[in-house]
């Protein structure tokens, strides 16, 4: 059967279905494909917290969305192009989302009387004419893989469970993706479990064969691979990304490197990741609560490792007090905080941007640190490394921010060669005369760090404030004084060690916007696409929270209006404003969704309009 090539320069596909169809499964392979076809991709898992949620309810429905391009992809996708349905409520769910003439795949089966009334449809939106303005491709996915694994000895239960595996094979064959990615992964997958094996892999190969065969799918959609910087590339989520990155950043300062953490969604992958590394020497422990988490890793940096904790948002308040210890005793520690909405247990798996306020002054007393906040999945793994440079260097721990979307999205990331990156020397005190705890390097005024157990080199340190260089405990008022003083100098010198802002779109723009973390990718484009056809806007975004770049002040000065976009209620604005003292507008999101484009750029029109009016 002739079918006609489509061809595209972006397509957002959205897999759909119950907690247990297998849609984030479908959709990381789906998204794994693409990338080594050579498409930039750019993903977000969205699914419920329960484990497993009710079958077919409206809150029980799992998503994984995937936007595909041949050139810089840095958002999700605002509107669907492709919505594959596995039940009534995925497809209620999602349907205000998918564009007018867009592909539905649906397995009918899930369409049933009691999925219907879960979905709270009066009648069949298959048959009663709801999806007229889309393109429906509707199969009876459970029936014709019943037949096609029919007389294998396959039981009925492995059998029911490879239904995504055949809307995936549809989709490799809708999108001319290869299917051999997932094949070989099934290979290592289950190469202990036959049934299993043979069961997806024929599924998939039937799910394919549908598509090829089946005049309902008159159209074949092909992307041209994008232009990437030549080198090896990988699909990469954000929390693999930092667990590369700690792995990496030990190396580099030839380290031993710990991490200490308690499971939190949706930072548990980084301690998973981790523990694949064992074989290279990577210590772990997955402690029994939060405080003994980050508690082991003080103790780790203590005895000369590059030590590391995760977690999100409510573990970040349990770990409070033990962070004020690692500040006062000044040992490089990396914390790393996979936000997600609060407040409380909140949306456990939904993300925002809502511990800044924490991260910057959520401890007692006078206790600053150094904060950054990553931009995107692989941006986590080069700011990971910065942040393990800075607490090595200053002796100090350190915040690094990521969130939901961009710690368990996806998108390529280009392998970089160890000499591309920075080398991390830590300072270890070689001459016992010379030697005293709180002894300064004169240009970061780090302290000294000798490991326990270096002859001639006992000290103490710990919680109760201690008496400058010496560090015998005083309670001493001005010595209080000064010691506070000198931890904060100490976190301020920082700002001489990190880049200055670059200021991106048109510089001479009329607006600026500011953003911080996973608000990148969709104030990136929403400024390009307003850019491209005759606006004049300009954005900077940071990574370093605190201390700010230096020049962020002369950057605000020449801007009268400015925008902050945050996935919260304008924590970042209101800290710019009490620094700068500037007049600035917020764009808030708290719905446990990222930023769209379309978020952003609905925002510029109306600015830029209220300046032409004005003027």
């Amino acid at each position: 059967m002739k079918k006609e090539i489509v061809y595209l320069d972006e397509i957002t596909v959205r897999f759909a279905g119950d907690s247990g169809d297998g849609m984030q499964l479908a959709g990381k392979q789906f998204s794994n494909a693409s990338a080594s076809s050579g498409v930039d991709v750019n993903t977000f898992p969205d699914f419920p917290s329960e484990i497993r949620a009710p079958e077919g309810t409206l809150y029980g429905v799992s998503a994984f969305q995937i936007k595909l391009g041949s050139d810089e992809v840095t958002t999700h996708g605002d509107v669907i192009d492709v919505l594959i349905a596995m039940n009534a409520s995925s497809l209620k769910v999602n349907l205000p989302n998918l564009k007018d003439g867009g592909i539905i795949i649906t397995n009918t089966g899930g369409f049933d009387q009691r999925n219907l009334k879960l979905a709270k449809y009066a009648s069949n939106p298959l048959e009663d004419g709801t999806l007229k303005k889309y393109n429906v491709a509707t199969i009876d996915i459970d029936s014709i893989i019943k037949e096609e694994l029919k007389g294998s000895g396959i039981s009925p239960k492995i059998v029911k469970k490879t239904k995504n595996f055949f809307a995936l094979g549809i989709t490799y064959w809708l999108f001319n993706r290869p299917m051999e990615p997932t094949v070989k992964w099934l290979n290592r997958r289950f190469k202990n479990n036959a049934d299993v094996l043979e069961a997806n892999i024929r599924v998939l190969n039937a799910g394919w064969n549908y598509a090829l065969k089946n005049d309902t799918f008159k159209r074949q959609y092909t992307l041209q691979p994008a232009e990437f910087e030549k080198g090896t590339y990988r699909n990469i989520s954000g929390n693999h990304a930092v667990a590369l990155g700690l792995v990496v950043a030990a190396k580099r300062a030839n380290l031993p490197l710990f991490l200490g953490s308690y499971p939190i969604t949706p930072a548990t992958d980084i301690l998973q990741y981790i523990s694949a590394y064992k074989k290279y020497g990577i210590r772990h422990l997955q402690a029994e609560d939060e405080i003994a988490g980050i508690a082991s890793a003080i103790g780790a940096s203590y005895g000369g490792n590059l030590a590391a904790t995760t977690t999100s948002g409510p573990g970040l308040s349990l770990k409070i007090e033990a962070i004020g210890l690692a500040i006062m005793t000044e040992l490089p520690l990396v914390i790393v905080d996979v936000q997600r909405a609060g407040p409380s247990t909140g949306l456990p798996t939904k993300p925002e941007q809502s511990d800044l306020f924490q991260a910057m002054y959520g401890r007692h007393g006078e206790a600053p640190l150094p904060v950054l906040a990553a931009a995107s999945a692989a941006d986590c793994f080069f700011m990971t490394i910065e942040a393990a440079r800075i607490a090595l260097k200053y002796m100090t721990p350190v915040i690094l921010l990521t969130d939901g979307y961009i710690a368990q999205g996806t998108e390529p990331w280009r392998i970089p060669n160890l000499e591309e990156l920075p080398v991390l020397e830590p300072k270890f005190c070689e001459n016992p005369e010379k030697f005293a705890p709180y002894t300064r390097d004169p240009e970061t005024l780090a302290r000294m760090w000798a490991v326990p157990g270096m002859q001639g080199m006992e000290h103490r340190i710990g919680g109760l404030e201690k008496q400058n260089i010496t560090g015998a405990v005083s309670h001493d008022p001005d010595n209080h004084q000064r010691m506070v003083e000198i931890r904060q100098e100490k976190i301020d010198r920082i700002v001489d060690d990190i880049p200055e802002l670059e200021v991106m779109g048109d510089p001479d723009g009329d607006l600026l916007l500011i953003g911080w973390g996973s608000s990148y990718g969709a104030i990136k484009s929403a400024v390009d696409k307003k850019n491209s056809v005759g606006g004049k806007v300009a954005y900077v975004h940071l990574k370093h929270l605190n201390p700010l770049p230096k020049n962020l002040g002369s950057i605000i000065e020449q801007y009268d209006t400015i925008l902050v976009p945050e996935m919260n209620m304008g924590q970042l604005r209101t800290i710019l404003h009490s620094k700068f003292f500037k007049p600035m507008l917020g764009l808030n999101k708290v719905q446990g969704q990222p930023f769209k484009t379309s978020d952003v750029l609905t925002k510029i029109n109306e600015l830029l309009s209220e300046k032409e009016v004005m003027s």
